[in-house]
């Protein structure tokens, strides 16, 4: 077999962090400040540089475009996207993560984004991503709706502590619509491992007091809390 050249790519990750904000499933945008797809709005990323792993590169995004630490998120490579001809640029492949976090603050804007801001998902039908963001953002907002069917990641969006109303309003947001009080808390009780009753603890909701949990040990759903349920 004769030797090839390599061909020259680069490798680039794309991160899509959500949040509830005011109740309402979030991603973060940046605004670009330069060429290609200037002014456009476009997921926070960054090419990988030499001495980084993929991670490292997340977090580093993370940080500098979306002013957050690793500890403030969950972090799960999602998917990578190499179609020839998605970056103007040329050949590049990008690596994409999906970053969860629970009311997660206003971003810092960075030194190469013109702005940078949060985006209720379902608000962004006019906006048009650049490069192909749209269809990544699709991809990872499907990963995170099926992710809390099977796994307990649907407490990563509350705080420490929280009541059964609090965990229905994230599933109610995520998945875009409306789950029945009483059939959604015998199945999220029922469920082995997803959460820990704190034991004489109360939330003051104003009428009731509420029965505070915190997220159990356990990583998966079983059984599952199903969207068609």
């Amino acid at each position: 077999m004769s030797a090839e050249t390599a061909p020259h790519m680069a490798v680039a990750v794309d991160l899509v962090i959500l949040t509830l904000r005011e109740g309402r499933f979030s991603v973060l945008l940046i605004r670009r400040r330069s060429d290609p797809y200037g002014q456009a709005w476009a997921l926070p990323g960054g090419f990988v540089r030499a001495e980084e792993d993929l991670v490292d590169a997340a977090q580093r995004v993370l940080a500098d475009e979306a002013s957050l630490g690793e500890d403030r998120v969950y972090l799960e490579q999602v998917r990578t996207f190499g179609e020839p001809g998605r970056d103007p640029r040329g050949r590049i492949v990008s690596v994409v993560f999906m970053a969860l976090g629970a009311d997660l603050p206003d971003p810092v804007q960075g030194e190469d984004v013109d702005d940078a801001r949060w985006w209720a998902v379902d608000d962004l039908d006019s906006i048009d991503l650049a490069f192909d963001h749209a269809r990544i953002l699709e991809v990872a907002i499907d990963r995170a709706r099926s992710k809390l069917e099977y796994t307990t990641l649907a407490t990563t969006f509350l705080p420490e502590e929280f009541t059964i109303s609090q965990l229905r309003r994230v599933y109610e947001a995520v998945w875009g619509t409306r789950l029945d009080a009483g059939n959604f808390h015998r199945k999220a009780t029922r469920s082995a491992c997803f959460l820990e009753e704190l034991d004489g603890r109360a939330a003051e909701t104003g009428g009731r007091p509420a029965r505070l949990f915190r997220a159990g040990p356990g990583e998966g759903l079983n059984p599952p809390l199903l969207r068609g349920t």
